[in-house]
């Protein structure tokens, strides 16, 4: 190796580990440093207080979380109320509002109702309500637990997406696939333990926020456990390949030659971060040969192709997202979460709701499909949800075919699919406006605790200490598991 080629690979190596702090890199490649038997899942690395990671035996081994980012709306979704369309433009009655909070963007307006334009069909064995803009969806309702009866408290994007993804509105915290890497473990060593899939709205012009790395991020845990997110172009893991002239034995051998320094250094100082740093490295080495051939989708057959639908030959496009969550759950990674953006519709929703709609309705069908297919649904555990729902009144203009929805954290419906859950089964109930839980309230704390229960943990023993608290995902307020929707 010449001069030149050296400097190329000290200033790839820096810009490798300098991405850490941002969630990219092989700093975001975390890997467990107890190296567990992906035989015997229950193997699992012990709790401070000595605890295995399973406290009782789990329905799910794995997870997709399919985050839809901006918050769509249950009204014209799932949440069917007929008896709408005869209060078209009437004032939502303060019987209703009760005087709770809304958005700076109501406050001091008129609530004037917007019942939903689209139609509506039973679907299934248990004749569950589904909007037209659910085709592909509704031929898999059987595989669907929807709650209805899902609130929060927050009533902002940032802390909406926020309080879903770690358990809390206030940034820092873990996320929820930090939490399970740091409880379970890893089921694959060539891979990490939580990655994700940001994809964007394909259909035309519409508010498209942006993400921030501490939704996946791991808090206060070590750095090893924050998820690795996947890039549309380009390196699939930001500064993977090796730098131009550099080949995989010249890279193995820095990698020796660094981990023995590392290894000294922790024998100095002790500094947990050291042995995270290392096998952060060798993992983001295994995942040189790993990634290529995980996001190689040369060898799916063409039926499989098609029934994603026609946008996943489109490089990062949320049909491909699935088709990689399907092969990443294939490959026993324990945590995948996609985010799709575009749903924050607060005018033109009914244009801007079926082109979304029109993205994500097909891949997700197909994506159950496929995993029930393969004998993997039944123990991986597929998520459904936004951070919150949209209101009932509208937002700029009203005419029975054009409105918009402002944010709605009083009730919003998520659907859980596979891994312990009963399929074409409804939980919760909204009063007619769909604007408060009548019946089954399930609060984002309770979501975090039955996932947990559904994974083999019990939320209250999932603790990390800091900063004087024994720390949980679902906090210090009251939780509960949904027991009613478990097989």
């Amino acid at each position: 190796m010449d001069f030149s080629q050296a400097v190329e690979l000290r200033q790839h190596r820096r810009r490798f580990l300098t991405n850490a702090g941002m969630g990219l890199g092989v700093s975001a490649l975390a890997n467990m440093l107890s190296n567990m038997s992906s035989a015997n899942p229950s193997n699992t690395r012990p709790h401070p207080d000595g605890e295995p990671g399973l406290h009782f035996p789990a329905k799910a081994k794995r997870v997709i979380f399919l985050f839809m980012a901006g918050a769509p709306s249950q009204i014209d979704l799932f949440d069917y109320k007929p008896e709408l369309q005869r209060l078209f433009r009437s004032e939502l009655p303060a019987s209703v509002s009760q005087g709770q909070r809304v958005t700076a963007m109501t406050r001091g307006k008129a609530q004037l109702i917007a019942p939903s334009k689209f139609k509506f069909a039973q679907h299934g064995e248990n004749g569950i309500w589904l909007s037209e803009l659910l085709p592909h969806l509704s031929k898999r309702v059987d595989d669907l637990c929807i709650i209805r009866s899902l609130n929060t408290n927050a009533i902002n994007h940032d802390p909406g997406k926020t309080s879903f993804c770690t358990g809390s509105e206030i940034p820092g915290k873990p996320s929820m696939g930090a939490w399970l890497s740091y409880g379970l473990g890893t089921l694959n060593k060539d891979l990490p333990d939580y990655v994700v899939l940001p994809s964007a709205f394909w259909g035309g012009k519409v508010n498209v926020q942006a993400l921030y790395s501490r939704l996946w991020g791991s808090g206060f845990l070590p750095s090893k456990h924050q998820g690795t997110s996947f890039q549309a172009a380009g390196d699939p893991v930001l500064f993977l390949s090796n730098p131009k002239g550099i080949d995989r034995s010249v890279r193995r051998r820095m990698l020796d030659s660094l981990g023995e320094l590392n290894q000294k250094h922790f024998s100095e100082i002790g500094d947990p971060e050291i042995e995270t740093t290392i096998a952060q490295q060798e993992m983001a080495f295994r995942m040189q040969s790993s990634v290529p051939e995980l996001t190689d989708l040369s060898e799916e057959t063409r039926e499989t192709m098609e029934m994603y639908g026609p946008d996943v030959d489109k490089p990062g496009s949320y049909a491909r997202n699935c088709l990689l969550a399907r092969r990443m759950i294939e490959r026993d990674v324990r945590f995948v979460q996609l985010f799709h953006r575009g749903w924050d519709h607060h005018s033109r929703l009914p244009e801007n709701l079926t082109a979304q709609c029109r993205d994500v309705d097909q891949p997700t069908s197909a994506l159950l499909m496929d995993l029930k297919q393969r004998g993997l649904l039944k123990d991986t555990l597929v998520v459904f949800a936004g951070e919150f729902g949209r209101t009932v009144y509208s937002q700029g203009n009203l005419t029975p075919n054009n409105y918009g929805r402002d944010h709605h954290p009083r009730c919003f419906t998520a659907w859980m699919a596979g891994g312990g859950v009963k399929g074409g089964f409804e939980y919760g109930t909204t009063d007619d406006f769909s604007y408060n839980v009548v019946d089954g309230s399930v609060h984002v704390r309770d979501f975090h605790a039955t996932m947990l229960h559904l994974l083999g943990i019990d939320h209250q023993r999932l603790t990390f200490p800091f900063q004087g608290l024994e720390q949980k995902l679902t906090g210090v307020d009251p939780s509960r598991v949904v027991h009613e929707i478990c097989v």
